[in-house]
Formats: C-alpha cells, sequence, structure tokens
C-alpha cells in the first residue's frame, strides 16, 4: 500500500522483507528502552511493527504520530502473538514527528484501564484499539457479504427517505421541525416499511437497503435511538418464498463470515414457544422445556395438589404451576437456592417466590414444601419432569403470563450457570404464526393515546393468515398473522410479514386498529390509494444489523460494533448530544419556549 508517505503498513512486513529498506507511519504504542536501545510498538490500522532505535525516547512519546525510515531484519527474540513478530525494523537518523500527542485519558491497548464513560467520551481514541477495530471490519464484512448474495438474487439497493411523516403506531417518533412550514413537522422513520411497499407497487419486485432507522424509546444493551436495518422486500411471493430466501441469506453470513455451516432452520409456533420457553425468541442452545403442573385446561394434570389431595395454598390459587428441570443441578447449596429465590423476586422479573424439589443421587427427592407432599406426590413431580438423579426442579406459581415471563428468566439465568449458553454454538430457527394483534393495556414505548385498544403485534400492514380473515369481525384476537420472526441464540435478529396488499382489507385493520376514516387517510391515505394502481400480493422483512455483528462478534451488547455509539442515557457523550439551541434557532423553527419565572 505504497504512498507518498509510506512504503508498507504497520501490519504488512514478514520475514520475505528483510533486508529492504521501508518507510512506515503510525502511533506509538508504547516503548521498552533497553539501557539506550528503544523498542517502538508503531501501530496503524493493519497491525504493529517493532521499531529499534538509539534515538532520544522522548521522540517517542506514547500516541505520537510519526513516520520513519529503516532497515528490516530478523528478530532474535520472535513474537509469536504477532503477524509481523519475525521481523523489526531499524530505524536509520530520519524520524518526523508528523503530529505530537498528549498523555492519553486511557492506554489504547485491547487491555484498557478506561471505563465505559471514559471511552465513550474519548471514542476517537477507543476506535485505535485493535479489539474494536475488528469488531468495525466485522461489520463491514458482513454488509459486504449481505450486498453480494442480495445482488446475486437480483435485489435493487433503492435508498428511501429519511424526512417523512410522523405516523404514531409503534414506538414513539423522533420529530424534526420545519422552518419553512410553520407548526408542522417531520419524523425520522421508524422504518422504511410504507416506502418498501410503495417500490413493490412500483414494480421494483426485489428491494433492500442497509438503512438507518430511528426510535424514541427506553433504551438497553441490544437497542440504540438510531440503529441499522438490513431491509428488505419481494413482490409475487408467500412466506415460504421469504423463509427460504432469507434463511440462504443468513447461511451464506455464517459461511463466509465465519467459517460455519449452519443446518436448515427449525420452525416454532409462536404458541409453542410461549408454552415451551415463556418467550417470542427462545434459546435453543439449550433444551430445558416448559412443564405446567396445572394450568387453565379442564384436563390440567392435578400434580399440584398435597398429599391425600389438600390444596397447597400457593398452588391452588394460582392459575398456572410451570417449572423446569435443571439436569446436574441437585446439589446446589441452599445458598445458591436463596440466590435464585432473590433473582425471581427481583422487581423486573417479578415471582412472589420458587419451589424446588432436588432429585438426589440415591433416588429420593426432597423439597422446599416437603410438609404439603409426601415422596410418592413428588416422585409424580418426576415423572412429569423427567428428572433423573442428579437433576433440580424448580418451579413458579401465578397469573399465566407473569409465571411465564419470570420462569423464561429463571431459565436463561439457569442456561447461564450450567454453561450451556456457549457464544461459539448458534442455534438459530424461525418463530411463525404470531397472532395478528395484542391489546395494549399502556406500554411505556407506545403513545399513551394508543392504550386500552387493539394494538398490531408487528405493525399495521401485516397480513392476517387468508383462513383467519373472517375472525376479524367477531374474535380479532384470535387471527394468526402471516409474520415470521428469525431468532438466533435468543436473539430476534429478523423479523417480517406478508403484506397486505388489498385496500378493504387493509381499511378494516385500519378500524379494527381504533383509527376513524378520517385519521387513516390523513396517516396512510398516499399508500391506500397506491393499492388501487394494481398492488402485488408481495412481502418481507428486516434483520437488525446491529444485533447481527454482535451475535457474529460474541457479544451482548451493540455498542462497541457502531462507530459512535450513544450511552444507556441516549446521550453522544463525546460531542454531548442532545444539546440545546439557541432562542434564534428556535423562533425560526417557529417554537416557543416557555421562560421560568424564578421571580
Amino acid at each position: 500500500m505504497e504512498t507518498k508517505y509510506r512504503t508498507h503498513t504497520c501490519g504488512e512486513l514478514r520475514i520475505s522483507d528483510v533486508n529492504k529498506d521501508v518507510i512506515l507511519c503510525g502511533w506509538v504504542q508504547k516503548t521498552r528502552n533497553m539501557g539506550g536501545v528503544i523498542f517502538v510498538d508503531l501501530r496503524d490500522r493493519y497491525g504493529i511493527t517493532q521499531l529499534v532505535s538509539e534515538n532520544d525516547p522522548s521522540v517517542f512519546a506514547r500516541e505520537t504520530v510519526i513516520q520513519i525510515t529503516g532497515h528490516v531484519q530478523e528478530r532474535e527474540s520472535k513474537n509469536k502473538n504477532l503477524p509481523t513478530g519475525d521481523i523489526e525494523v531499524v530505524l536509520s537518523d530520519v524520524i518526523k514527528i508528523l503530529n505530537s500527542s498528549i498523555t492519553p485519558p486511557f492506554t489504547i491497548e485491547d487491555e484498557t484501564d478506561g471505563g465505559d464513560e471514559l471511552r465513550m467520551k474519548y471514542r476517537y481514541l477507543d476506535l485505535r484499539r485493535n479489539i474494536v477495530r475488528k469488531n468495525l471490519e466485522l461489520r463491514h464484512r458482513l454488509a459486504i457479504e449481505t450486498r453480494n448474495y442480495l445482488d446475486k438474487l437480483h435485489f435493487l439497493e433503492v435508498e428511501t427517505p429519511v424526512l417523512i411523516k410522523s405516523t404514531p403506531e409503534g414506538a414513539r417518533d423522533f420529530v424534526v421541525p420545519s422552518r419553512m412550514h410553520k407548526g408542522e413537522f417531520y419524523a425520522l422513520p421508524q422504518s422504511p416499511q410504507t416506502f418498501k411497499q410503495l417500490l413493490m407497487v412500483s414494480g421494483f419486485d426485489r428491494y433492500y437497503q442497509i438503512v438507518k432507522c430511528f426510535r424514541d424509546e427506553d433504551l438497553r444493551a441490544d437497542r440504540q435511538p438510531e440503529f441499522t436495518q438490513i431491509d428488505c422486500e419481494m413482490s409475487f411471493v408467500e412466506q415460504e418464498d421469504i423463509l427460504n430466501t432469507f434463511e440462504g441469506l443468513v447461511k451464506h453470513l455464517f459461511k463466509t463470515v465465519k467459517g460455519v455451516d449452519i443446518p436448515e432452520l427449525s420452525r416454532m409456533t409462536h404458541a409453542d414457544a410461549m408454552k415451551y420457553y415463556g418467550n417470542d425468541k427462545p434459546d435453543t442452545r439449550f433444551e430445558m422445556k416448559f412443564v405446567e403442573l396445572k394450568n387453565s385446561e379442564p384436563d390440567s394434570p392435578l400434580l399440584w395438589r398435597g398429599a391425600g389431595g389438600e390444596a397447597f395454598k400457593l398452588f391452588a390459587e394460582a392459575e398456572l404451576v410451570v417449572g423446569i428441570c435443571a439436569k446436574g443441578a441437585a446439589e446446589y447449596t441452599r445458598k445458591q437456592l436463596d440466590e435464585l429465590t432473590e433473582f425471581v423476586k427481583r422487581p423486573q422479573i417479578g415471582a412472589t417466590g420458587l419451589i424446588y424439589a432436588r432429585h438426589n443421587a440415591d433416588g429420593t427427592i426432597k423439597s422446599s414444601v416437603d410438609k404439603f407432599y409426601n415422596e410418592e406426590e413428588l416422585k409424580k413431580w418426576s415423572v412429569a419432569f423427567n428428572s433423573q438423579p442428579g437433576d433440580l426442579i424448580l418451579i413458579l406459581a401465578g397469573t399465566a403470563d407473569k409465571a411465564r415471563k419470570a420462569l423464561s428468566e429463571l431459565r436463561l439465568e439457569m442456561g447461564t450457570r450450567l454453561g450451556l449458553r456457549d457464544k461459539n454454538k448458534f442455534s438459530c430457527l424461525w418463530v411463525i404464526d404470531f397472532p395478528l394483534l395484542e391489546w395494549n393495556d399502556g406500554d411505556p414505548n407506545v403513545l399513551a393515546s394508543l392504550a386500552g385498544r387493539w394494538h398490531a403485534k408487528h405493525h399495521p400492514f401485516t397480513s392476517p393468515k387468508p383462513e383467519d380473515i373472517d375472525l376479524l369481525n367477531s374474535s380479532p384476537g384470535e387471527v394468526c398473522a402471516n409474520a415470521y420472526d428469525m431468532v438466533i441464540n435468543g436473539v430476534e435478529i429478523g423479523g417480517g410479514s406478508i403484506r397486505i396488499h388489498d385496500k378493504k382489507l387493509q381499511a378494516k385493520m385500519f378500524e379494527i386498529l381504533g383509527f376513524t376514516k378520517e385519521e387513516a387517510q390523513n396517516q396512510f391515505g398516499f399508500l391506500m390509494n397506491a393499492f388501487e394502481y394494481g398492488a402485488p400480493p408481495h412481502g418481507g422483512l428486516a434483520f437488525g444489523f446491529d444485533r447481527l455483528c454482535s451475535l457474529f462478534g460474541g457479544s451482548d451488547g451493540i455498542r462497541d460494533f457502531i462507530a459512535f455509539p450513544k450511552n444507556n442515557a441516549g446521550r453522544d457523550v463525546m460531542i454531548d448530544s442532545p444539546s440545546a439551541i439557541s432562542d434564534e434557532q428556535l423562533n425560526e423553527l417557529h417554537i416557543l419556549v416557555k421562560k421560568e419565572n424564578h421571580a
């Protein structure tokens, strides 16, 4: 990579380059003064080269940018951990300081002493670290391979607008005031959904875009105010066509980027995911399926009753009694079991307590409720859970939704504790047959005005299963959607649906969601009008690109796979954003700011 400044990069030289005269540029990572001879690690994006010099050590201050000329020689003490570890460069007298550096606020090495907030504030320094740079190189590779795969299938990459119309359905929009149109606002897109559907109406039968999206919602490790999707849409397809096409994409990415062959993806209905795993994105790297001891079905098993048929109050009053069998965990100490009890009682999980039963090595079963259950009754538990000597049965009771949610969290916690969630193992599946609608009792990420009404499980353009359309009038909560999510290792990586392409059905959907005809026309009239001009059957999906990158990188969070991320409060602490703007700007935007009266 020869330029005016350098003949080689710092990661390029090998034993075959011995005796060459070279010019290198880079940052001084560290120096070692060995009694008059100075060894310097010079770093650039491509790697590290060791320099040997007898110059003044002050020339080599940490993170100073230098240009050197020198002669390549074989190292006496080789470094097998570096690709350039067989050689070193003996410097001539020509050392040019291109830019000096003050002492950095943290060490710029893989094992840094900088905390999260400090590294976020100086993100441009954090990006010099090898481990962070590799994350962005992985992101680049995934983007390239995505484009390669989709291009071969005749997908067109089309850019859609970033300043769009606010359509308050789902998460909250980020809004942008218009200077030229007083009192009116643009919104930043939560997804390109309506535009990609319009592209299908326009005859672009295969579209994709690696696109920025924006949602003003509460943050967590796998969520940012702005994020990136691999957004795709296809015409003249059914659900099976979509699943096959994008299962192929994921297999291609695993093969080309990680060298991993992924088998055919299994499929699980939403109902089974909730019944056996307690959530719609199950981690299937390990089993530990739910077993119901009592449910609302008429033929629910009676294993919840105590000895002699007497009712155990906690179980008797519960809507659902459900548990898991943790293989090999019967030796858990009382302290460990108390920790699990405190875990499920945390406010964000919400269980009131935990029942357990040990299947001991001698075949006996002892539980935390022995005074209610004799050995014969507990053996019925063992049969239900198919437990073996050495296993631990963990049981929760309560309302169905809360018990399943809490047990889902407990199952994942046990999977982690037992080493069953190997980040180098990948279990991929499709979750299908979602409910079309869900009742919104007041999700904090959804506008308050949408509470107390039906809410689209995916979005309002998702098509119901054809056989369920008649239920829209009588039992909307029972309607099944033509929708699907791809789940990998318990993370929803992507999701989509076959869309509604009939204007009457779309109008019916808006009606169920509580839109008046005027509201539907005002917000989505452009799409419904387009359907009158020959809309093809179409569907698609979007992958969360940041989540995909973190999955491939073996991380639980997405921040290190984004060049300039926000922190957990949604702030960019490097540039101090969001920030106030001047009164003059506010006036130009026709925004009235109330001044507090401190008199």
